[in-house]
């Protein structure tokens, strides 16, 4: 599995072009302005097949028009976000001065949810917290795993809970369903550096903690 990020838009927030042997691909939240990714996907000879989106804010939807449109992928988000892709106000791009609208079709998702790129395996874990849809990606490929956390966990951090659909009582219980997780797996948040999973369950100050 090759993993290549791209800090994308004016929140330089994260995204992630992913592909296999085969050259089958996909892209984890394209937030902004696409260029650096399509001459990425060109050069290597990539088939990008899908956008997975992690939430429907659009610091991770911007350059979804722009990608799809390129690519002819499909595009999914988890049902609970969609209304955010057509919606400015919802997505807060309204705030911003550079409205975004999504105007591809897209496949809407539910926890468990699982899709094939070439041998890789993409499984949804719904995560709600910072938004009501906010998911993340767990990618199988033989023995490998990363998981795609968008802005439900950051090293030594998490995502915000006091946009419009923030709860971070659901963020608390979501952070507990990836307790099952290998405390080796590697962390690509939607914003910041990489980390893995038992570091954050170490040292992470908002890790859900027996005694709270």
């Amino acid at each position: 599995m090759k993993i290549h990020r791209f800090p994308l838009g004016s929140l330089f927030a994260n995204g992630y072009l992913v592909y296999d042997e085969s050259h089958k691909a996909f892209f984890v939240d394209p937030g902004g302005d696409p260029d650096d990714v399509i001459a990425a996907i060109e050069g290597n000879s990539l088939q990008l097949e899908w956008i997975l989106l992690t939430h429907g804010h659009a610091d991770h939807v911007g350059g979804v028009n722009a990608l799809a449109e390129r690519f002819n992928c499909s595009v999914a988000i988890h049902k609970d976000d969609a209304g955010m892709l057509i919606d400015p106000s919802k997505n807060l791009s309204i705030f911003t001065g550079d409205v975004v609208k999504v105007d591809h079709e897209v496949k809407l998702l539910s926890d468990g949810d699982e899709i094939k790129v070439g041998d890789l395996l993409v499984r949804v874990i719904h995560t709600p917290g910072h938004t009501p849809g906010s998911v993340c990606f767990l990618v199988i490929h033989g023995e490998e795993m990363a998981l795609f956390s968008g802005d439900t966990l950051f090293a030594l951090s998490v995502g915000r809970t006091d946009l419009p659909g923030g709860d971070f009582d659901a963020l608390e219980a979501s952070l507990k369903k990836l307790e099952g997780l290998p405390d080796d797996l590697r962390v690509l948040p939607g914003h910041g550096p990489e980390t893995i999973l038992g570091r954050e369950r170490q040292n992470n100050p908002f890790w859900p903690r027996k005694e709270r």
